[in-house]
């Protein structure tokens, strides 16, 4: 915003806080990114997929923002109160030291919401005296939407046609005619509370005082350190897992069990590049992954709450023809998520197009089935049995695959350059098979074992044979090509190949040599295999934690413990991740990514079993 009384006319960079220059905080139901400058720059309201409220990161004139900090010059810092998604922005000037404590209540995670929707904003002077500025810049409907500002009984009301918050506050505001504005000192051990609600509906405005204000912080904070006590894990990068962990419950939709990819939508893969998404919905293999890794630290609670997604959102034959399933739902299990461009938002850093919506909706990518299917067998043998109608959806989404595995589709990476036979779509049709002979076998339910078997078989060989690339003695992206995928990693952590198979072993070292930057790894050459796309992209982070994985599995464990340690060094100030790592070490891409946090938790779990 051109009116911010904190942001010039400087150069143009500086408007834009760099992606990992971010903390998150959330209420299951959505989340909001606040810069380490104290500034929300992304939040909306009243879930996940809903237009924003502010979204400075991706316009920082017309997106609108929440800023808090100290109004003189001052260094920070910025920390999660210890095993929470509590976030402290510490603020150290000349006379003093203040910080900002940011959290969103947890209302309850049945199906039954409570229609509060809060973000509190409470700052506290530690030492010294400390003056401070507070700008709430709302910017509805993705800052196309207009609204008026009322004052209401001591607080400020944000109207626009769709939606109203209101702003709590205890020190006296300042408002025009768009925002609302305060400036206060503090002395050691004085605070001041912002609270914004929804006020939709049937729920009307209410105040923050300060005892309520202390009453919710040590709340959110009792929930957030309840709930990370369940967790199994005591390895070496304890911290590091905990915080994956938090990350990925934050990342869960409360009200249907859905887990979205990524909170936040067209944060570029490449500065000034067209590779921006929208991730906030549920792809149904991210969100598999995710209850593997949910499950594998004693989070059955989580798992238990995604197959009730499954049962009640999506069933066998809700595809649009490409397949039984979407690849990816809303957060309410609906199956249409029409893809759009927002013209009037200029993009992080000018990195236009902003999209909401996503067009992959109609792609086949045969890999989901296997994803599915294998954590649907962990989640039958970590935490409960499948019901009898559970057993049944599986059993025709089996069928499905022994019909239709050999057909081209668009892969895992979602290109956008034309189906292929994608080497790593047979891998997870052949896992989707295999994971279901288990849990048949296991529990000795009815299955066409001779034709699923028939089918398993019959896909082992055809990766063998097509799969594989004489010249570069290695499995490759698709059959009779001789480009690299890092998607291959998961044939030794799928169980499809012994992980000291000579063929293995020599497809590890082709990956090596082509795709690995120390340690990072990249998915695929977009230059060797166009996708359809312009421009380059960063290191893949879940493909730098396959590595990790692969290595491990390979018994090369002092390379595997190099290569996680390194990777753990390009996480934020937090331990956050975003899809990408550029050249230059910076975040790219949709932040925080699930993608991202549930394959660190699965790299250091294994990591540190093998190391003892």
């Amino acid at each position: 915003m051109a009116d911010s009384p904190f942001h010039g006319t400087g150069p143009r960079d500086h408007r834009y806080l760099p992606i990992a220059e971010h903390g998150l905080i959330g209420d299951l139901r959505t989340v909001a990114l606040v810069g380490s400058n104290g500034t929300i720059d992304w939040y909306c309201c009243p879930a996940f997929d809903s237009p924003s409220v502010f979204a400075a990161v991706l316009d920082a004139e017309r997106g609108g923002r929440f800023e808090l900090a100290a109004a003189v010059p001052a260094r920070t810092k910025q920390f999660y109160f210890p095993d929470t998604n509590v976030l402290i922005t510490r603020f150290f000037t000349e006379d003093g030291v203040g910080e900002v404590q940011d959290f969103m209540p947890i209302v309850g995670e049945g199906p039954v919401d409570a229609g509060r929707h809060r973000l509190i904003r409470r700052v506290v002077c530690v030492r010294g005296t400390v003056p401070f500025r507070m700008l709430v810049a709302p910017r509805f409907d993705y800052g196309a939407a207009a609204h008026t500002v009322r004052p209401l009984d001591g607080m400020v009301v944000f109207e626009s046609p769709a939606q109203s918050l209101s702003l709590t506050s205890t020190v006296a505001l300042e408002c025009d005619e768009r925002d609302a504005r305060a400036d206060f000192k503090l002395g050691e051990g004085e605070s001041a509370v912002f609270a914004l609600d929804q006020v939709d509906g049937e729920v009307s405005p209410r105040g923050c005082a300060h005892a309520e204000a202390e009453h919710q912080f040590n709340a959110t904070v009792a929930y957030w350190r309840r709930w990370l006590h369940q967790s199994r894990y005591r390895g070496r990068w304890r911290e590091m897992v905990h915080r994956s962990a938090l990350t990925l419950k934050l990342l869960t939709y409360a009200p249907t069990g859905a887990i979205v990819a990524a909170p936040t939508t067209s944060l570029p893969e490449q500065l000034g590049g067209e590779r921006n998404w929208d991730y906030r919905y549920v792809w149904v293999r991210d969100a598999a992954f995710a209850v593997y890794a949910l499950l594998r630290l004693g989070f059955t609670g989580e798992a238990e709450a995604f197959m009730g997604f499954l049962t009640t959102h999506i069933s066998p034959g809700c595809g649009d023809g490409s397949g039984p399933l979407q690849i990816m739902y809303g957060i309410d299990g609906r199956t249409e998520l029409p893809e759009r461009e927002l013209p009037h938002l200029e993009g992080h850093l000018g990195s236009a197009p902003v999209r909401v919506g996503n067009a992959a909706v109609g792609q086949l990518q045969l890999d989901i089935y296997g994803a599915l299917i294998d954590s649907i067998y962990l989640y039958d043998k970590w935490a409960q049995p499948i019901s009898s109608g559970q057993w049944d959806d599986v059993c025709r989404l089996v069928d499905w695959v022994c019909d239709h595995w050999d057909q081209p589709d668009e892969g895992v990476w979602e290109t956008r350059g034309g189906r292929k036979d994608f080497t790593y779509s047979r891998l997870m049709c052949w896992v989707a098979i295999e994971r279901a002979i288990r849990l048949a076998t296991h529990r000795g339910l009815p299955a066409d074992h001779r034709r699923w078997r028939q089918a398993r078989d019959t896909i082992y060989r055809r990766i063998m044979e097509r799969g594989w690339s004489q010249l570069r003695s290695a499995f490759v992206q698709y059959e009779g090509g001789d480009v690299l995928d890092a998607s291959l990693l998961m044939m030794p952590l799928a169980k499809f190949i012994a992980p000291t198979d000579p063929k293995w072993l020599s497809t590890l070292d082709a990956l090596t040599e082509d795709l690995v930057s120390d340690s990072l790894v990249y998915r695929y050459d977009p230059q060797a295999s166009p996708d359809g796309l312009r421009g380059d992209e960063g290191t893949f982070s879940i493909c730098s934690f396959w590595y990790v994985e692969a290595l491990v599995r390979a018994g090369r464990l002092d390379e595997a413990r190099l290569a996680f340690e390194k990777m753990l060094t390009y996480a934020n100030h937090l331990g956050l991740y975003a899809e990408e790592i550029g050249r230059t070490g910076e975040q790219q891409g949709n932040f925080p990514q699930a993608f991202t946090h549930l394959s660190l938790i699965s790299a250091a779990f294994n990591l540190d079993r093998a190391l003892g």
